[in-house]
């Protein structure tokens, strides 16, 4: 299993917080100094069947900055995949990669249901 976090961000230590509770193995990866690639998140957005939008960290700095609000919509699937790939602060946060299974933020409910 993979886990993708900023070790900073509170949702990611609380992710981190259950998975060890919960005594899931996993690996976790600094997000912002291994930034995914653009065939993983290529990958990942497939397999997760969610809108490509879930996997943008809306609330972030750089996507404020770089006014992707109003950018995003214009821009196609493949566009949106390679902005992501160019910065791991741009990328929601905590991902977790267990199997076929992605799952973008962390909702203890959902995560409960996809690991336990």
């Amino acid at each position: 299993m993979l886990f993708l976090q900023y070790p900073p961000c509170s949702t990611c230590q609380k992710a981190q917080k259950w998975l060890d509770e919960y005594g899931v193995a996993y690996t976790a990866r600094h997000i912002k100094e291994e930034n995914p690639t653009y065939d993983e998140l290529k990958a990942w957005y497939e397999a997760s069947g969610l809108p490509l939008k879930r996997f943008f960290n809306t609330s972030g700095l750089a996507y404020k900055a770089l006014q992707l609000k109003d950018k995003l919509p214009a821009m196609s699937d493949e566009e949106q995949l390679r902005l992501l790939a160019t910065d791991g602060m741009l990328v929601k946060r905590p991902i977790l990669v267990a199997g076929g299974k992605i799952l973008v933020g962390f909702r203890p409910a959902e995560w409960e249901q996809a690991l336990l």
